[in-house]
């Protein structure tokens, strides 16, 4: 990093005494009037107060000795927004340094600009400018710095090749596509090349290996293919290396432990294969290693003991094998050490405890089958510590209680056993508590009441027994309580109430008895209860109309008894609730159809009575239960729309749905009688459908023989095809249809696309029926690639089986062997990463929209993993994911990577998702995603 501190310090101190020397240069009779006329009819200080006085003055102005404008800085005073071109740049011959960085410029970049002949420094970054560099560029021979990072420009002219004098060039996140230029390779000066964030998607050209001065290369996210050359070797002075989130294969080369300068190697997100180079442990003056989210294999090599500088070292998500090698305890300023997700056996190296700098220590994820080694205790640093889902065994070492500067402590989805040591209550500093899923035991200790900090407190899935703890009532900042799936008796504590940020509290498949305490109208941030399946008594409270923010309500498969409060309609955010399998009496209170969220009712197996009243029409076709009451009366014509076991074993119950006022017990009887008339008619049917469908099968083996007759004569594609076209779209009418969508987009063109991902574009659709949708298209590539297929179809199954109000609807999809696309509801507002980039959007976003999107999100996450059975798991929880509607209101999207979550299962899963929220986490509650979003 000196290297680079010193090249950057050098060449600004150049720049600085250039200008002055030009200052010097410049005392011949040029007519300042015309530099002063051409700032004044710019129309750029139309807003200064002081435009009157002497130019050189103006804010973000500065002159020569002369009097010759040589500098002009970005100020809040000037108003370039519309007004780029205005500037009659050929009158300001000496302009040595421009800065117009975030100003909310908008259009193309004017070629005039190539008339700045002196021009040093160029910085147009964080404004809206599009379109090609203007190939006037390459006039300005004596620039040094180019900066039009974060913009919307679109084509690099070869013209730049004449910046012989360029030493920083930045043009990260604009929408470049196709090829580097080659002619880059022309910049032998070139000491910062930052690239990143463009959709390329090409291979490095080898010219880049020729700029042997570079110190700086940044290629991260811009779609790069194909391997990293040897010729990496030839950049000697290159002190920072990032060719993250591309789709980079092969094998690591050797030959980059030739690059004895670097401090920085990250060649995270990729699809790198082979074993990690052991000629990485010649980078005796790395500092950051990051190597996570390939396919490396092979053990860890020792030969990473000697990067005695490392502070950080992530080899998560790939597939390594073997023990963690004792060398690594030679790292002692190692802060940061992730190998989560990976293969590695064998016990986890006590030597660990030697690393008194570590502030995060992540193993989850592999396959270790040994005990926690005590001397973990000795990281006094450690603020977090993960190793889920590692098959660790034996009881929880007391020693973790020195941890006290511990914030998440999650050793959850293992076969630890014994009880909780009460030296856990040391950690007064931990906020994420997670040992789900494990085979502990005994009592829940009350002294966890004392963590004070606590916001999650992830118990369930153990054998834990008694009762629960009062004192947990205790925890003022305690947002998720999670017990179920154990043995606990007794009552639930008024206490637990108490906390008012609990917004989610899990005690379903209980022994706990008793009634539902009234405090619960204390909660009123609650927004998930789950007391389903336990041993509850007496009257849901009418208290619970307090929980203004309830979403979930699930007390099913109780004792409950007495009537459903009418104070339930007070609960507006309500989208789900589960009261079936009780003692519930009385009718139906009218207040329910007030509740225009409710998209799931399920009240079957009760005695309610009387008749049934209007329902909300937001209410799912498959999500209506008031099976088996005593329900009277007639079905209001509203709900026909349900199926008839939405209303089973209701004897008195008349839906004229079915056979004009007859009964649905009556229903069955007439049923049975028409389905013996019909069987013959059916046998008759299934006969001649049969003949029919083995002549068409005759026909297509037929036609199949000779198509792989043809094929064999032509070269063979290696490259999977689609079986056939398959294209649905619901949720609109019927009129809707392929031809709509292609014609909507104008077949996808470049002028509908409202973004560009790894894998796909996004387009905005006018549909002919009024609506605005969202389509997502696969790229060709990737639409011919079996595993973005599985990605594809995988979302499209996700997606049909969640109904909530938080997470983005899909309207349809398509798919073709040549054209991969869904059909998605459109959120005006993007997604929340863009949002947050955009300064006046960010400021739109308030602090109390900002809570909103969590709350959003975190609701959408609670009902994936508590109420789809089986549980479906995101596993890509990213702003990049969080889209916005109109409103600022928040929607969970991108099911590409979610899977069905086995619970009974300890399989490997590959790792999926955004590097920078992917975390252990992951694979159960999303805790470390969602905790980066909310930081």
């Amino acid at each position: 990093m000196e290297l680079l501190t010193w090249a950057t310090f050098f060449f600004y101190c150049t720049i600085g005494f250039g200008t002055r020397l030009g200052a010097r240069a410049t005392l011949e009779p040029k007519s300042q009037g015309s530099e002063a006329e051409a700032l004044l009819k710019s129309g750029w200080w139309s807003d200064n107060p002081a435009k009157s006085a002497h130019h050189c003055s103006w804010p973000g102005v500065t002159c020569d000795a002369s009097g010759s404008v040589t500098e002009i800085h970005s100020s809040d005073y000037l108003n370039v927004t519309e007004k780029f071109g205005k500037m009659n740049f050929s009158s300001l011959p000496n302009l040595v340094w421009l800065d117009l960085s975030s100003l909310g410029m908008e259009g193309s970049i004017p070629p005039q600009i190539g008339a700045l002949s002196s021009l040093k420094h160029l910085d147009l970054s964080h404004n809206n400018l599009r379109g090609a560099l203007p190939s006037s560029l390459g006039n300005l021979t004596r620039l040094m710095v180019l900066d039009i990072s974060f913009n919307e420009i679109d084509s690099i002219p070869s013209e730049l090749e004449n910046m012989k004098n360029l030493f920083s060039l930045n043009l990260t996140r604009n929408s470049f596509v196709g090829s580097i230029p080659r002619t880059l390779g022309h910049l032998t000066n070139l000491a910062h090349l930052h690239l990143a964030s463009n959709p390329f998607h090409c291979s490095i050209p080898p010219a880049i290996w020729n700029l042997k001065n570079l110190v700086d290369l940044d290629l991260s996210h811009c779609q790069i293919i194909g391997p990293i050359s040897s010729s990496i070797s030839n950049l000697t002075h290159l002190v920072s290396l990032s060719l993250s989130l591309n789709s980079i294969n092969g094998s690591i080369p050797s030959e980059i432990g030739k690059l004895k300068n670097l401090v920085t190697l990250d060649l995270s997100a990729n699809l790198l294969v082979g074993p990690i180079p052991s000629s990485l442990g010649q980078l005796s003056k790395l500092v950051t290693l990051d190597l996570s989210g390939n396919k490396l294999g092979s053990p860890i090599p020792s030969s990473l003991g000697q990067l005695t500088k490392l502070v950080t070292l992530d080899l998560s998500g790939n597939t390594l094998s073997g023990p963690i090698p004792s060398s690594l305890d030679q790292l002692t300023k190692l802060v940061y050490l992730y190998l989560y997700n990976n293969m590695l056996v064998g016990p986890i190296p006590s030597s660990l405890g030697q690393l008194t700098n570590l502030l995060t220590l992540s193993l989850g994820w592999n396959k270790f089958n040994s005990c926690i080694p005590p001397e973990i205790g000795n990281l006094r640093n450690l603020t977090y510590l993960s190793i889920w889902g590692s098959q660790l065994v034996g009881p929880l070492p007391p020693t973790l209680g020195h941890l006290t500067n511990l914030i998440t402590l999650s050793f959850y989805q293992n076969q630890i056993n014994g009880s909780i040591p009460l030296e856990l209550a040391k950690l007064r500093s931990v906020e994420y508590f997670y040992l789900s899923s494990n085979k502990l035991e005994g009592s829940i200790p009350p002294s966890l009441g004392l963590l004070s900090n606590l916001r999650h407190l992830y118990l369930h899935t153990n054998s834990f027994e008694g009762s629960i703890p009062p004192k947990l009532g205790n925890l003022n900042n305690l947002q998720i309580l999670s017990l179920r799936n154990n043995k606990i008796t007794g009552p639930i504590p008024p206490t637990l109430f108490h906390s008012t940020n609990l917004e989610s509290l899990s005690l379903g498949s209980n022994l706990l008895e008793g009634l539902i305490p009234g405090d619960i109208g204390n909660s009123k941030s609650l927004a998930y209860l789950n007391l389903s399946q336990n041993r509850l008594s007496g009257p849901i409270p009418t208290q619970i109309g307090y929980c203004s923010d309830l979403v979930q309500l699930l007390l099913s498969r109780n004792s409950l008894n007495g009537s459903i409060p009418p104070q339930i309609g007070n609960l507006s955010m309500l989208s789900v609730i589960d009261v079936s399998h009780n003692s519930i009496s009385g009718e139906m209170p009218s207040q329910l159809g007030g509740l225009s969220n409710l998209v799931a009712l399920d009240l079957s197996y009760n005695n309610l009575s009387g008749s049934i009243p209007h329902l909300p029409h937001s209410l799912n076709e498959d999500k209506l239960n008031l099976s088996y009451n005593s329900f009277t009366g007639q079905v209001p014509n509203d709900l026909r729309r349900f199926p008839p076991s939405s209303f089973a074993g209701n004897k008195d119950l008349v839906n004229e749905q079915l056979t004009g006022s007859t009964s649905l017990t009556e229903h069955k009887r007439t049923s049975s009688k028409k389905s013996r008339h019909e069987s013959l008619l059916r046998h008759l049917k299934i006969i001649l459908v049969s003949t029919i469908c083995l002549a068409l099968v005759s026909l297509a083996l037929l036609l199949l023989y000779r198509r792989i007759h043809r094929a064999k004569s032509k070269e063979a594609d290696a490259r999977p095809t689609k079986n056939g076209d398959i294209f649905s779209i619901w949720n609109f009418d019927g009129r809707v249809a392929y031809k709509d969508i292609i014609e909507a987009t104008e077949d996808f063109d470049i002028r509908y696309c409202i973004g560009t991902g790894g894998y796909g574009s996004v387009y905005r659709a006018l549909l002919p029926n009024g609506k605005v949708v969202a389509l997502k298209k696969l790229h060709r590539r990737e639409a011919e690639d079996p595993t973005f297929d599985k990605c594809f179809r995988n979302e499209v199954k996700m997606l049909t089986k969640i109904q909530h109000k938080s997470i983005v609807k899909l309207h349809g999809f398509c798919l073709h062997r040549r054209c991969m696309f869904l059909i998605y509801q459109y959120m005006e507002r993007g997604s929340l990463f863009c949002v947050l980039k955009n300064d006046e959007d960010a400021a739109e976003l308030d602090w109390n929209k900002r809570v909103n999107v969590i709350k959003n999100t975190a609701h959408a996450l609670s009902y994936l993993h508590d109420d789809c059975i089986p549980p479906i798991l995101h596993r890509d929880i990213s702003s990049n994911n969080i889209l916005l509607n109109s409103e600022m209101e928040a929607f969970v999207s991108d099911f590409g990577n979610a899977r069905l979550l086995d619970l009974d299962s300890s399989n490997h899963t590959v790792l999926a998702g955004t590097y920078g929220y992917i975390a252990p986490g992951f694979l159960h509650h999303h805790d470390y995603s969602y905790f980066i979003l909310y930081r």
